[in-house]
């Protein structure tokens, strides 16, 4: 009862008018970015963060705007899986085996309203789980000291790759970057400048701020800049029949039992440290079509085949904040950008979140259901509009990305090395795409370098310099196993992910091609 009275103060938080608002332009900005191809939920929010602080929101008013952006970015991403058969991002792969058969059935209308609500359906009990879940965790996390919070973010570290990480070699080279950029300034125990090669400016450290702008945001310009622009959906969008965008009764009620399976299954898929929104919407869609295919419409335009990779992922969406709230270590690379946002606000995720910034925690998760309700009531009437986003040339687009990103840092900051230092992660960026290494794991290591740093310290300060006591209790040891399995699985297992997902892919999408 303690949790739903906090539950209710947290409403008490969201439903100011200021509040509602910036939920309502997260969700529209969010559903928009998450409908063009290659931006995403954590560019979406890595673009928004400077514009946070621009508006000088204060920590609760600018975490509803960018979890906002970061519910309305997974909506978004079924809009171009199913009009351009692109999906907007990788967890949305799915939803094109049918999303685009029923499109070129003429159905885009009918595809996009029940991927709405199997979105609202998983996101929705997503939060609840969140809600019942996360205080849950508070009370283990609790018991960490400093050797098994070292352990804990060795854990991330070692799974956020993925289980369906192309290559973990690269995973860990993107970490031990990221955590030697963490290194840049001077040491707070010692004194001692350390990788500032005598630059003044580099002694306070890199701001993970101008980090994630550049790494994300920027080098999506360089990459457009590559390609001039090439790969624009205009064509295909036209081909597809809009339809009605209200399904029919009958319709819904036979996806529901789909929507429930499909939100249980990404729920967990989400809490589990590594496993993230596509293994979600992969599983959700593969049981589902064990479960209920029984006369082979999977893969031909069924609802069915649209609703479960949806529910699946916009559930894996929330399951992914309860480790970042309950115990500061992100389940997704969006949670990590929301993570750096926390950090950038002065507030430290962990534990004693829910202790000391009660007011953030609940008053987020209150936005969370009134940012699905708004999603939902936003999404079915204005698919017409996000059909003409669509339609938008990138050579419009990333000029706007590219300016927001430089007033933004520079409305932060206000120092034109900051400037320059953006620029080079932007070009770092996109060298690290170009090289299929992923940016993700780079930004965790700036984010959770010092902290790392720190508990290590820590824990060898108490045990007089004792290397064995990190792993000195059952927790820690714990912590250590899962890490390594977690590091180690992937290198098995994604080859076969990846191989069976493709193969599906080829199958099913031949019918229509």
């Amino acid at each position: 009862m303690d949790t739903l009275a906090l539950l209710a103060d947290g409403f008490g938080i969201a439903l100011t008018w200021q509040n509602l608002a910036l939920a309502l332009i997260g969700c529209f900005l969010g559903s928009v970015m998450g409908a063009l191809p290659g931006l995403g939920p954590a560019n979406g929010v890595a673009i928004l963060i400077p514009l946070a602080f621009s508006l000088g929101l204060d920590p609760v008013a600018a975490m509803i705007l960018l979890t906002s952006v970061y519910y309305g970015a997974m909506y978004g991403g079924r809009i171009s899986s199913i009009l351009l058969n692109i999906p907007g991002d990788e967890p949305a792969l799915m939803t094109t085996l049918d999303g685009y058969p029923m499109a070129v059935q003429g159905r885009a209308g009918e595809a996009l309203a029940i991927s709405g609500v199997a979105s609202f359906v998983g996101a929705f009990l997503a939060t609840w789980g969140l809600v019942f879940l996360a205080p849950l965790l508070v009370k283990v996390a609790l018991l960490f000291g400093p050797a098994e919070y070292f352990a804990l973010f060795a854990l991330a570290f070692a799974t956020l790759g993925g289980i369906a990480a192309q290559n973990q070699a690269k995973s860990a080279f993107a970490a031990a970057l990221g955590l030697g950029i963490a290194m840049v300034g001077v040491d707070g125990q010692t004194g001692v400048p350390r990788l500032t090669f005598g630059e003044v400016h580099l002694y306070d450290g890199i701001d993970f701020l101008v980090a994630i702008v550049g790494l994300f945001a920027l080098s999506e310009v360089f990459i457009f800049l590559e390609h001039r622009g090439e790969g624009s959906g205009k064509g295909k969008a036209a081909e597809v029949g809009i339809g009605r965008i209200v399904p029919p009764l009958a319709l819904l009620k036979s996806c529901t039992p789909t929507m429930l399976r499909s939100s249980f299954l990404g729920f967990v898929a989400g809490v589990l440290p590594g496993a993230g929104a596509s293994l979600g919407s992969f599983i959700s869609y593969s049981i589902e079509k064990r479960l209920v295919d029984r006369d082979g419409r999977f893969g031909n335009g069924d609802p069915r085949g649209v609703a479960a990779p949806e529910a699946g992922n916009n559930a894996a969406a929330g399951g992914a904040l309860v480790p970042m709230l309950a115990l500061g270590v992100p389940g997704s690379g969006t949670t990590a950008v929301l993570l750096a946002m926390l950090l950038a606000l002065n507030i430290t995720p962990g534990p004693l979140l829910f202790q000391n910034n009660p007011d953030v925690v609940w008053g987020l998760i209150a936005a969370l259901f009134i940012g699905n309700f708004m999603l939902l009531a936003m999404n079915i009437p204005m698919v017409g509009l996000f059909v003409r986003v669509l339609l938008v040339p990138p050579r419009i687009l990333m000029p706007v990305v590219a300016m927001v990103s430089f007033v933004g840092i520079y409305g932060i900051s206000g120092s034109t090395f900051d400037l320059l230092v953006m620029i080079v992660f932007g070009v770092l960026g996109w060298l690290l795409r170009k090289l299929n290494v992923p940016l993700v794991p780079v930004i965790l290591g700036v984010l959770l370098g010092n902290l790392m740093e720190a508990n290590l310290r820590r824990a060898l300060t108490i045990s007089d310099g004792d290397w064995s006591a990190l792993l000195a209790s059952p927790l820690s040891i714990g912590l250590w196993l899962i890490a390594v399995v977690g590091f180690v699985l992937p290198v098995f297992l994604a080859p076969l992910l990846r191989r069976r997902m493709a193969m599906r892919k080829d199958e099913e999408g031949s019918i229509v091609d």
